[in-house]
């Protein structure tokens, strides 16, 4: 009896195997064990510096997965073929993407899952001439910064060699001879700047002066104009006291009293005009200040003549004639 109850525990142990066997090969056949997926990711883009072999798959900070395997692809040498397994309620979606995210401290790295806002359909199915589902490959913002900070970098070399290059001894001296050319235009700017101030300063002195002279001139117009009007008076008054030759006297007192205002007149006309030309020059100041000059001197020899009425109509004395003279 104890060989054949030994048979029957031999024959049902082989039975056991040969069924977990046949599970087994069922399991394998369906592409995972435990309610997990496999899928494929073919990495072109981005590094896998710090990606091991059961390195997590996260979606949305998440462990859904792990690495199962990756290896250089045999027909492109810059594509990394990576394996991973999900599990089986993780929805993996045909617009899901996987990037290689890594801890800036530690290095090591991970595979993180993204599916957008609006899901496409489930992803089931191999694609011809693949094993697995694909996931596409997504882009990551480390490997951007990375790439921007390269460019940066091979781009702030670049600006430190032109600086170099600039800065070398013959621009240095380019350089000296341009600023010593600035600070003497600065220089020859700084004193035409003090001349012009001179000659500012010059010129409201003169303009100054000008209009000085210009008001003592009209000042002595007035004077001339009043002593013509005395003058104008004092004939009227000598003509009331000669009464013999008043009618001659009166005559040549009015024509005096005429050319006194006509006088006045152009006194007034000359100081209007020389307030209106006064910017255009000293000369004609000169010639009417000559002119009044004579007129003044005119009329002093008029009232020389009128303190003596009866000589002014009657010719001068014989007391009066000078030597040579004779009375007419």
């Amino acid at each position: 009896m104890e060989p054949e109850s030994r048979y029957a525990v031999t024959g049902a142990a082989v039975l056991l195997l040969l069924a977990l066997t046949a599970w087994a090969l069922v399991w394998l056949s369906t592409g995972g064990s435990g309610g997990y997926q496999y899928y494929m990711i073919h990495f072109e883009k981005q590094s896998l510096s710090g990606l091991q072999l059961g390195s997590d798959v996260n979606m949305r900070g998440v462990k859904v997965g792990r690495v199962e395997s990756y290896q250089l692809s045999p027909t492109n040498i810059n594509q990394v073929d990576v394996m991973i397994r999900v599990s089986d309620d993780v929805p993996v979606r045909q617009n899901t993407s996987a990037v290689v995210a890594r801890s800036l401290v530690t290095g090591l790295a991970w595979i993180d899952l993204f599916t957008p806002v609006d899901p496409g359909p489930e992803l089931v199915q191999a694609p011809p001439g693949e094993d697995y589902p694909v996931i596409a490959e997504g882009t990551s913002d480390l490997d951007q910064i990375a790439d921007a900070l390269g460019r940066l970098a091979v781009t702030g070399q670049s600006a430190l060699a032109n600086l170099d290059q600039m800065l070398g001894p013959e621009n240095q001296a380019e350089v000296m001879r341009t600023v010593g050319a600035v600070r003497e235009l600065v220089v020859s700017v700084e004193q035409r700047l003090e001349k012009v101030d001179s000659m500012s300063q010059s010129v409201e002195q003169t303009a100054r002066a000008f209009h000085d002279t210009a008001v003592a001139f009209e000042k002595t117009a007035l004077s001339l104009a009043q002593s013509g009007r005395d003058i104008s008076e004092t004939a009227a008054r000598v003509g009331e006291q000669v009464d013999p030759l008043a009618g001659q006297v009166r005559g040549a007192l009015g024509e005096l009293s005429s050319a006194a205002r006509s006088l006045e007149r152009q006194a007034g006309a000359a100081v209007e005009g020389l307030r209106t030309a006064a910017d255009a020059g000293g000369l004609e100041l000169r010639v009417t200040a000559r002119e009044l000059r004579n007129s003044a001197a005119t009329l002093a020899r008029t009232a020389e003549r009128l303190r003596d009425p009866a000589a002014a109509i009657l010719g001068p004395s014989a007391d009066q004639l000078g030597p040579g003279e004779g009375a007419r």
